[in-house]
This record gives structure tokens, sequence and C-alpha cells, in this order.
């Protein structure tokens, strides 16, 4: 179907049967601004306009020169969710078949000579099922995309107004979109939130595909599909993502990641506009809107050569940058209200406030895994939380340490008289390990050795502290003092 077509939002269907009269009728009796309907004689002619077009339902007749229809039904039903809806049409006083279509997988059936009125209500029936089916598929993937990104275009920082600013800009037309940014900080979002805007994409699907995670020698048949026998362990035909996005979208996620060969391929495709499947000689039309993303700087891998100038620019028409969250940081507020809010309804617990003092090192730590390294953290820390609200130390001890490590460490002169001062070596962990052990040492010996304060100063549980004074070889050189409170010492 033509891309002007496919934005009319036309249904595409498919009558197969070897009588052109009855073609006809069909034909006739559906005609009007809601399908496109194109025709077929045989299987032989239906798995070419299936291979071409991707029908959203097929009229099949039982009786069919060669493979009978029920044949053909058994074969798509093969295929799964890639295999349209199917309305089996059967010869009058064929029930027995059409009890067997329908068991084998059939929408439903039509019993020949049928009313135009009901052939028009099953068609339409199927059809909404289909745009039910799709908008369920494609709800399940939103709420699955939430665990990792949920919130990632939350906040009011001019950073975040830029990237809106940009979506806006480029949501209607059909432009490819390069996002780039760090890992963790929303780039799926971004390209699902251009497809949400997109009057005549959205209708469509949103197919994501994750370069980094395939090997390079599966990439290929995600991407564009194969032909049985194509390889070992191609047992059926299989739609690639080109196809399944259809009149949609499609993100490639971590496109630095594609090798050579399949960055030849996709240039290809998108400068087609038609891609083939692995195994099969026919060359398919489509119509799709690529979104592409990467956490790498794409320039330096051209000039490297492991990656293609002419798909980089192929790919970057529009480019939108998002930046990382400690650049942002006047938003981490409202999005670690929002991750407390949420995570409490997802897991029944009682809403927490976050304390002040928990929202200053929240803020001033600098979240290496963006956004969602922020709400796995406020989910640890609501879940451990034992308090009524959620305080400093009830986030994970990385948080709260390094944030006030850094702060203190940024305000101290790095003199060798100095309490903090640590002479570098070429060993990260270590040099972290004696600053951590300095400026535990300072801030129990500011507390007079009480380890409960000194944990509440540094915005740890006191467990956390003791288990760190012993890591750190500190644990015989500071007791608690007065009353009770000796008993904090590890060593007594």
């Amino acid at each position: 179907m033509t891309s002007e077509k496919r934005r009319r939002g036309k249904w595409r269907v498919l009558v197969v049967d070897d009588e052109e009269a009855a073609r006809y009728g069909i034909r006739r009796a559906l005609g009007g601004s809601d399908y496109d309907i194109t025709e077929a004689g045989s299987v032989e002619e239906a798995r070419a306009e299936i291979n071409a077009r991707a029908p959203d339902l097929l009229l099949l007749d039982v009786n069919l020169p060669g493979l009978s229809g029920l044949d053909f039904l058994r074969e798509l039903a093969t295929e799964g969710d890639d295999s349209p809806p199917v309305i089996m049409v059967t010869a009058y006083g064929s029930e027995r078949v059409a009890v067997e279509a329908i068991k084998t997988g059939a929408y439903d059936y039509l019993s020949k000579p049928f009313e135009i009125d009901e052939l028009r209500l099953v068609v339409k029936n199927a059809l909404e099922t289909v745009r039910l089916r799709r908008e369920n598929l494609s709800l399940r993937k939103r709420i699955e995309l939430e665990g990792a990104q949920r919130g990632a275009l939350i906040g009011n920082s001019e950073a975040l107004n830029r990237v809106r600013a940009m979506i806006e800009k480029v949501a209607e037309t059909d432009a490819t979109v390069l996002v780039r940014g760090e890992s963790g900080t929303g780039k799926e979002l971004v390209a699902r939130e251009l497809h949400e805007r997109s009057s005549h994409r959205r209708r469509g699907a949103f197919v994501a595909v994750n370069c980094a995670a395939l090997p390079s020698e599966l990439i290929e048949s995600e991407l564009f599909g194969h032909e049985r026998g194509a390889f070992t362990g191609a047992a059926a035909r299989r739609r690639g993502k080109f196809e399944q996005a259809d009149g949609g979208t499609l993100f490639l996620d971590e496109i630095g990641d594609m090798s050579a060969n399949v960055q030849a391929k996709l240039l290809r495709a998108l400068e087609e506009r038609r891609v083939e499947r692995l195994g099969g000689s026919e060359s398919i039309p489509v119509d799709v809107r690529i979104v592409s993303a990467t956490h790498r700087p794409l320039e330096q891998e051209i000039e490297r050569g492991s990656f293609r100038a002419d798909l980089f620019y192929r790919l970057r028409v529009v480019t939108i940058d998002i930046a990382p969250l400690r650049e942002r940081r006047e938003d981490i507020p409202v999005l670690a209200e929002t991750f407390a809010r949420q995570a409490a309804e997802r897991y029944g617990l009682a809403p927490r406030a976050i304390a002040p003092a928990a929202l200053r090192r929240l803020v001033e730590y600098d979240w290496p895994g963006n956004v969602r390294e922020l709400r796995n953290a406020v989910e640890r820390a609501l879940i451990m939380a034992e308090g009524e609200g959620l305080n400093a130390c009830d986030l994970p001890e990385e948080v709260g340490s390094a944030a006030r490590a850094s702060k203190e460490l940024a305000a101290t002169p790095a003199t060798e008289d100095s309490a903090l001062a640590v002479p570098f070596t070429s060993d990260f962990r270590e040099d972290r390990r004696e600053f951590e052990r300095r400026y535990i040492a300072r801030c129990l010996e500011e507390s007079g050795g009480n380890v409960t304060r000194a944990a509440a100063v540094l915005g740890m549980h006191r467990q956390s502290l003791q288990h760190k004074l012993r890591e750190l070889g500190l644990a015989r050189r500071y007791v608690a003092v007065g009353g009770d409170e000796a008993q904090d010492n590890p060593d007594t």
C-alpha cells in the first residue's frame, strides 16, 4: 500500500477466491473509503500479495486450485502473531469444514451464499479485533518500557525543554532522527514521543530493536526477516522489523554497534524504501519512519572506519541531544518524588515524603546511570526505609557518601597538610579507599568518636558504618562514648 493510503487509515483486505465473480461481489460489497482491497485467485498468488503488502485481514475460500484454503490456513497459523486474521468462506452445508477452520485458527467463517450485511459485519468485527490487539500490544510495550525509562522526560530544565521543542518541530515530518545521549537518559522515550505525536504514524506500530543486544549474525534476520529454509533453524517464513513497522516507526537503539555488513543493507533499505528477506528474492516496499539512537560519538567511529559516513548522514537529518542528569540537576527533585510515588503504588507500600536532607544528597550525586539509576535508587530506598519518611540514611550508600564526599573534596584545598589530601596513584580504587578512610576518620573525630552520631552525619545506617569501619581498618581506633552508645564500637 502506498504511503498516502496508509495515512488515510485504510484497512488492507485480501480476498482469496478462484471465482472472479465471487471476488468482484466481495469487492463491491466492501467498496468505499475504509478498505484497500486486493485479490488473489490461488494460494500462490495470495502468498505473493502477503509478502508484498502484509494485509490486515484475509477472506479465504476453502475450495482453491492446488493447495486448499484450509491447508493454507494451517500454513498461516504456524507464523503466530505475524499472521493476519482469516475469515474462511465455505460452501453451504459445510459446517464440519467451518468448525475445523475455527479450530485451526480462523477468526470466523461465512457460508455461501451470504448476505452483504453479514459480510460487512463479520469484516468490521474482525478488523476491530485487529485494532484492539495492536492497542494491547502497544500498551504492553509501554508498561515494559516504564521499568527503565519511566519519567525520563519529567522535569522543566532548560535542557529538557529544548528536547521537547525539537520533538514538537520534528514529529509531524518523516525526517530520520538521531537521538544522542548517555545510557539511561531516555533515548527510547524520545523516540516514542516522536511516534505518538505524529498524527499519521501513531496508527502504525512502534517497533524497537536493540542493535547491541543481538549477535551480528542475527540482526540482519531481525531487521529484514527471512524465508523458510533461509538458514538452519528457519522453520517458517518470518517478517522482519521493517515490515512489522510498516506505516509506523522503527527505532534502532545503539546503532553504533551495528556491523558493517548490516550497515550497508540498512542504507540501501533507507534509500530505496524496500527490503528483501534473507533467502528471498522479492523486493518488499515499506513505509517506515526511522529513529536511531546511540551513546557513542559516531564521528569518531567514522574516523576509525567502524561506521559508514553515508549512513551517518542519512540517519542524522535531525539530531536530538539529551543532556545527562548531572547537567540538569533541577529536574532531580520532581523525578525523585514521581518515582517514590510510583514505587509506593506498584509495591503496595505507604507513601513516604522525601526528607530535605535526602533530597539534597540526591541532587548532589552525579548519577552516572542517569534517570534509570535514580529510579532504582529511589525504589530501593523506599523499600528499605524504616521511618515514616524517606531519609538520607535510607539512600544507597554510594549516593550518600559519594555526594557528600565530592562536595567536601571540592571545598577542600588539595594541600599536603590537608586532612583529606590524597596522594594520587595509578590505582583509582585504592585512591578512593584512602579518601573514604580519611573522610570517615575526620567525621568520627568531629563526632567525638560516636558512631551513631557520625552515621547520622554521613547519612548511613549505623550498621553500614560499622561494616565500613571494619573494611577500612578503622574499627579499633574509634570507641563510642557515653552510656549505652558504647555498644556502637564494633569491637566491644
